[in-house]
């Protein structure tokens, strides 16, 4: 490790504008380096993380969480941000989290898990017409179908279990009952005894305007969120996130890494919807350039075992609105030259992450189905809102798709409070 009078070397791993918001935040106070990242994100480079000589190493997506990278570089003595493939089972396995929250006594949706696929639709069938089917395993932020038309609920459960939707991720699937109120992501830093909050955010799933349409890997996101009081946090966080830490660290699991706490705050209080082990995306490209505290010094500590940090935001707003390919999420057309990223990125208050772009860093081309997110901070969420759309007016490339009413409700709401 170098000496606390240096500026440390940070190697994130990943690809995507969470890898980007990563590498943007932490490279205030470290060298940075991104493996293997893209032709979008300044540092990127074609070595193995393992082959990587650096102070700190931050996992982004959950593909090699769920692997065992992080076990493999704690292997090699190396300070990991990321929990190892115990702790990643979390997000790789939908119904072991199920059973991990039940254990912690942590309040969820009504649920049961299947394999079969007359049970599954017996179990349908007993259900209130609001319907959640959610493949067990890892399936890139698409496998969850959210339905009150119990024919295509039961469509989905066939399409899961026969492998023909997800392949073998879907052959257990988590059927649930569907909750009601507004939805808010928490990212906790934990360091495998304790957890801070970050600023929560709120995410937008579907492809379509007015929340119609697909799930998607996310669409946009925003920070501050009015309904999310620190009343709230507090007991998500004492109620959610910190029993289930005691629960895996009883199971002999020690999570050191993020905790995403998907919530719904329903009439009766929250409920964990779900467990990522990683930061959310495209709410840490909302989140992490709110904080004022050096996101190095954070991660370390947790990543050591023991945050003495707390930290801090901005009272700025920010927006991420993504732009994706044409035909997400189901069929992305890649290929197309995109233009316009630099003079977004002039505006004033305007950030552009890079997620799914290939090419060469002088002329990025779409590569894959959310290709960009562009972040507007502001005092306001409308104004930082107003910012983002400014950015993405810049951008275009044939086919370019986002959400115009993405933040649209909570500008408005927050600007009645």
């Amino acid at each position: 490790m170098s000496s606390d009078t240096t500026r440390k070397r940070v190697c994130v791993v990943g690809s995507g504008g969470r890898e980007h918001a990563l590498a943007s935040v932490l490279g205030r106070s470290a060298d940075v380096v991104v493996s293997p990242g893209s032709p979008g994100i300044p540092g990127s480079v074609d070595t193995d993380p393992l082959e990587i000589d650096a102070d700190l190493f931050v996992v982004g997506p959950e593909a090699p969480l769920v692997d065992g990278l992080a076990d493999r570089l704690r292997a090699q003595e190396k300070l990991v941000f990321g929990p190892g493939a115990d702790g990643a089972r979390l997000e790789g396995s939908k119904a072991w989290m199920k059973e991990v929250l039940a254990k912690a006594g942590v309040p969820t949706a009504m649920h049961g898990t299947f394999t079969e696929v007359e049970p599954a639709l017996a179990y349908l069938d007993t259900m209130p017409e609001f319907y959640v089917v959610k493949t067990d395993g890892l399936a890139a932020g698409k496998g969850v179908l959210v339905t009150h038309d119990l024919a295509e609920a039961q469509d989905a459960v066939r399409t899961y279990l026969s492998g023909e939707a997800f392949g073998e991720a879907g052959r257990t699937v988590v059927i649930e009952e569907g909750l009601t109120g507004p939805e808010i992501s928490i990212l906790a830093i934990c360091d495998g005894t304790k957890a801070v909050a970050l600023a929560p955010a709120q995410d937008f799933k579907r492809i379509g305007v007015g929340d119609v349409g697909p799930n998607t890997g996310g669409m946009g996101a925003y920070s501050p969120v009015p309904v999310a009081t620190p009343a709230v946090v507090e007991t998500i966080m004492t109620g959610g996130v910190q029993p289930t830490l005691d629960t895996l660290r009883g199971m002999g699991i020690d999570y050191r890494g993020v905790l995403y706490a998907g919530v719904m705050v329903t009439p009766d209080g929250p409920k964990m919807l779900e467990y990522n082990v990683r930061f959310g995306d495209p709410e840490a490209q909302v989140v992490l350039p709110r904080l004022t505290t050096d996101l190095v010094q954070l991660l370390s500590e947790a990543a050591a075992g023991n945050i003495e940090t707390i930290p801090e935001f901005t009272t700025d707003a920010m927006v991420t609105v993504v732009c994706a390919a044409e035909g997400y999420p189901m069929s992305p057309v890649k290929g197309p030259t995109i233009s316009g990223i630099d003079r977004a990125n002039a505006l004033g208050g305007v950030e552009v992450f890079c997620a799914g772009t290939g090419g060469s860093p002088e002329q990025l081309t779409v590569n894959g189905g959310r290709v960009l997110a562009v972040t507007g901070s502001g005092p306001t969420l409308a104004a930082a809102r107003e910012r983002a759309f400014a950015g993405v007016d810049e951008i275009s490339w044939p086919g370019m798709q986002y959400r115009i009413d993405i933040a649209e409700a909570a500008s408005v709401a927050a600007a009645e409070v």
